[in-house]
């Protein structure tokens, strides 16, 4: 890779942050025509995590860029999401992901691992020739009227167009934006994936919900795999413990719940747990030529299995916006980004929450729950549309 030791490449857009949302921008930016630095803190690209799941507001993107085929060649398409009582285990709701799902969403819902998704964004940048630095961390961003200043720890400073902060939910783009800070949700998650003998024969994703608590499962990797994570309202957090949501927690909070979940407790890592947090929903996104996407710009809880797809649809409403302009007015840009994205990235991290809220209901209002689950028709697409539907674009400068 090549290196600059003075002073960071000049190309057209600078971006803060290697991760899936970041290499995104990167990508959809590139395909406009626009030359692209992406500087990563860490010594080498990666992601963490296990698996994530890609609705088809997602994967017609994904598709758009050439990388559905990949994405399910490493991942599994998914055929039904299926909703089951964590308590009773009874199947509650399902919704077919497949046949007449594809023809209504035009795209497929797909599950894959997070470090492949990212191996398969990186590997399409590279490709494509975008400036990627590792060990590089941005100390400051200097916004100005035509454009914005980097500053590395290192001393190294450049200006460009345009610089955007994807450094996900702890932010410095964002704190020196918004000035919030992350919220813990007062929930955790332990997660695993476990080596299956032989190829899953299901290709569903499940969850199990229950009071205060649920499970997700879902193949990985072709079948290969089996993702779980379970997720508990910590009592610990109630208490006001700071290092709260430990093992003794975890089998506590699905002691009561029906022998499939319980056998699920064996198959999360017990080394490391992950308090979830968000951040409150910003309506200010950018501060002049540096703006923020991805977790960024909108960190939101798990509930939807959103995180991934609405960096994707920001990545997609940059390329589209900045299009193929020698002389892109990046100020327009930057204005028409957070006026598309902004309202529907809200929507999205206020309705999960009160999905997780449905997800983990207790006593009558867990039966009311159960009640209106069963009554819905299983093709009934409907509630899914405001999400997965493709949308009319914003008109691009």
């Amino acid at each position: 890779m090549q290196q600059y030791d003075e002073v960071f490449p000049p190309t057209t857009v600078f971006i803060i942050g290697g991760g899936i949302g970041g290499l995104a921008a990167a990508l959809a930016l590139n395909r406009g025509g626009h030359s692209v630095t992406l500087a990563e803190q860490a010594a080498e690209f990666g992601e963490v995590g296990a698996g994530l799941q890609l609705g088809p507001n997602a994967t017609r993107i994904l598709r758009d860029w050439g990388l559905l085929d990949a994405v399910e060649s490493e991942g599994v398409v998914v055929d039904t999401l299926v909703a089951r009582d964590a308590l009773d285990g009874r199947v509650l709701t399902s919704m077919p992901v497949a046949g007449s799902f594809v023809e209504h969403y035009r795209a497929p819902y797909v599950v894959i691992h997070r470090t492949d998704l990212h191996r398969i964004l990186l590997a399409a940048c590279r490709a494509a020739g975008i400036v990627l630095l590792t060990g590089t961390r941005i100390s400051a961003v200097e916004p100005a009227t035509d454009g914005a200043t980097v500053i590395a720890e290192d001393g190294r400073r450049q200006s460009y167009p345009v610089v955007i902060g994807a450094e996900g939910l702890r932010s410095a783009s964002r704190d020196a934006i918004v000035g919030d800070a992350p919220v813990p949700s007062g929930y955790v998650a332990y997660r695993g994936t476990i080596p299956l003998e032989t190829a899953s024969t299901s290709n569903d994703v499940t969850v199990w919900m229950g009071p205060g608590c649920h499970l997700v499962q879902y193949p990985l990797r072709n079948g290969t795999l089996l993702n779980n994570v379970l997720v508990f309202r910590s009592p610990g957090f109630e208490r006001g413990e700071e290092d709260y949501g430990g093992a003794g927690e975890l089998e506590a909070a699905f002691g009561g719940c029906a022998e499939p979940v319980r056998r699920a407790l064996a198959h999360v890592g017990r080394q490391r747990r992950w308090p979830l947090y968000d951040r409150a929903p910003a309506s200010t996104w950018s501060s002049g030529r540096l703006v923020l996407t991805g977790d960024a710009a909108h960190p939101m809880l798990q509930y939807l299995a959103q995180g991934a797809c609405q960096a994707l649809e920001d990545a997609d409403a940059l390329g589209r916006l900045a299009g193929a302009h020698a002389r892109t007015d990046w100020d327009r840009v930057v204005e028409g980004f957070v006026a598309e994205r902004e309202p529907r990235a809200t929507r999205v991290q206020t309705t999960a929450h009160a999905f997780g809220a449905l997800c983990h209901a207790a006593g009558e209002q867990r039966a009311v729950r159960n009640e209106l689950l069963a009554a819905r028709e299983i093709d009934d697409f409907s509630v899914a549309d405001w999400l997965y539907a493709a949308r009319a674009a914003a008109v691009t400068p």
